[in-house]
């Protein structure tokens, strides 16, 4: 019993540390986590299909004509915070591309590091590992780094859960995670 606690007790320590949910004005007010996870906008359904390639989006879940406009209120929304962006980072699935895109906030990089690995069809382990080594070589002088995702990558990293279009502000220096509320 007395380990069971004590492991219990270092696995909380290790956690990266979550606070209530800031609201957008109060992190573009102190923007402390310089990198903001956004999960990918609606697009109906719960995984990919079996024939998934990354190189064609009919064998992909993809955004909705609703999911299109979340993405769109997100970037008006973040050009109203006037956040400092110094990059925008997106999963190679088509739902995350089209909603980098659909933000209208400037020119999208493709990073394999933030790509799904929820039904396996790329490895966990090395998935993270890229996406560690890309937040190991941020340091957030430039402004803040917008990586736009899946939920299984988001909540591996920062232990926060998010519905579509949910955003949490990431500090990879602290290891602090916040939830950003409307």
């Amino acid at each position: 019993m007395l380990l069971r606690r004590l492991i219990f007790l270092v696995l909380l320590a290790c956690w990266p540390s979550v606070s209530q949910a800031l609201s957008l004005d109060d992190y573009a007010a102190n923007p402390e986590g310089h990198v903001l996870f956004i999960r990918h906008a609606l697009a109906p359904g719960n995984g990919d299909r079996s024939h998934f390639s990354v190189e064609d989006c009919q064998t992909q879940r993809n955004l909705s004509e609703a999911g299109r406009e979340q993405a769109r209120q997100i970037g008006a929304k973040l050009r109203a915070a006037n956040l400092k962006i110094d990059a925008i980072l997106s999963s190679q699935w088509c739902r995350c591309k089209d909603t980098a895109t659909e933000m209208g906030l400037g020119s999208v990089s493709l990073a394999p590091g933030l790509n799904s690995f929820y039904q396996g069809i790329v490895p966990k382990k090395e998935t993270l590992a890229r996406l560690r080594k890309r937040l190991d070589s941020l340091d957030g002088r430039e402004g803040i780094t917008i990586m736009v995702t899946h939920f299984v990558t988001i909540s591996a990293i920062t232990g926060i859960g998010v519905s579509s279009g949910g955003m949490v502000s990431y500090n990879p220096q602290t290891g602090v995670a916040e939830l950003i509320g409307d």
